[in-house]
């Protein structure tokens, strides 16, 4: 039984492997899935984090079910890959590209002085032979991160701060100087009205940088908005992610300049049914824009579940009921829908995420649903929701 089961999942890799493409007809929206830039061999990951050289994909391994009917371990359909071959992210981007993808959103970190993990981006991406058929951009991760939040089994209960989420000036300048002259510059970077975008996960940590000071930190805004006009662009288009339409929070990214804004996942509180989630985060999406007042881009998630790198988590931690490409597709239909209400901004359309592997949340195929969640964001762009609309429940 074991040998048919391999011998079946072999198969089933060789075909969506080699499966002839379906481009998504749709060039009007733009659809942008965040990478998670984990899982290839990063010196400073090696040293202080994942030991074994192949990045979180130690971590995603060792998953454990924690009630029936839990998947885990994840198991990609293409294997273990590292995400600094360019090999692996040319396959990459023709299965984004052909499925109406056209977008990365790459999470970008500096931490102690220094980047950490470019090397999916800077060795991964950007020497991909076909990274034409892909636009980019990034966002600076700037969270905080604990010493057990990202291998547990090494650093057990400690969860004293490895890396601050914040930096001084000086950093901010080098950080400013690295991302216009190693990035901006690329012919793919994405633009809205010719201004390359730059997202930023936390602005409070944004703010913690220049001491707490409002004034302080639009001026750095400012300092950035300058060098990227003297780099040769009209402006810097600044996003944020918002996890609360709170009146302060709005008031904090209105003083230092916000742009835009979007999410990294829905900012709801997560659910077991992945169908009330998604409701709520629709909704959260009008909250969003209403409170901000500057264009909002609708997020749509896929799922949530990071048991991998939290041993006392379980099943009310999960979303996991109704986690379907076809549920998938429908919350992705309302963000549509909400992009065509709104033609005074640029149709865009965030996806939290293309490889999350170990929150449980990716694009990519896996020997679960194989292309499905792939194949679902080319039919609702190509007007194709019909065949989803009474199939969102599990079977």
């Amino acid at each position: 039984m074991r040998l048919l089961v391999l011998a079946c999942a072999f198969a089933l890799c060789l075909a969506c492997t080699d499966r002839p493409r379906s481009e998504s007809k749709n060039p009007d929206y733009y659809v942008a899935a965040y990478i998670w830039p984990s899982c290839h061999d990063d010196p400073m990951g090696r040293e202080v984090l994942w030991g074994e050289g192949h990045g979180e994909w130690e971590i995603i391994k060792r998953g454990t079910p924690r009630f029936d009917g839990h998947y885990q371990p994840r198991r990609p359909l293409w294997g273990y890959e590292h995400d600094d071959d360019p090999e692996v992210m040319e396959r990459w981007i023709d299965a984004a590209a052909d499925h109406g993808v056209n977008v990365f959103v790459f999470d970008w970190y500096w931490y102690d002085g220094g980047p950490f993990l470019e090397g999916c981006l800077n060795d991964g991406f950007l020497k991909a032979r076909n990274r034409d058929r892909m636009q980019f951009y990034v966002m600076w991760a700037n969270h905080t991160v604990k010493r057990n939040y990202w291998n547990c089994h090494r650093y057990g209960d400690d969860e004293s701060v490895l890396w601050s989420g914040s930096v001084d000036e000086e950093n901010f300048r080098k950080v400013v100087d690295r991302v216009i002259r190693q990035y901006f510059s690329q012919p793919n970077y994405f633009k809205i009205d010719g201004r390359p975008v730059f997202s930023v996960f936390s602005l409070d940590e944004l703010i913690a940088s220049f001491d707490g000071d409002l004034e302080r930190t639009r001026k750095g805004m400012e300092y950035f908005r300058e060098k990227t006009r003297e780099a040769g662009f009209p402006d810097l288009c600044l996003q944020i992610m918002t996890f609360s339409a709170d009146a302060g929070t709005a008031a904090r990214a209105k003083a230092i300049g916000v742009d835009c804004t979007t999410q990294y996942g829905w900012a709801s509180t997560r659910r077991e049914d992945y169908l009330q989630w998604a409701a709520e985060g629709t909704e959260a999406t009008e909250t969003m824009a209403a409170a901000f007042g500057v264009p909002h881009f609708p997020s749509v998630s896929i799922g949530w579940d990071d048991t991998p790198r939290f041993p006392a988590k379980g099943k009310a931690d999960v979303v996991h009921h109704n986690v379907t490409p076809q549920a998938f597709a429908t919350a992705l239909q309302k963000a549509k829908e909400y992009c065509d209400a709104h033609p005074e901004q640029p149709k865009l359309i965030t996806i939290y995420a293309f490889n999350e592997w170990v929150e449980g949340a990716y694009l990519l195929p896996d020997m679960r649903y194989g292309f499905g969640y792939l194949e679902a964001v080319r039919d609702v762009l190509d007007g194709k929701y019909d065949r989803y609309k009474n199939d969102r429940r599990e079977k």
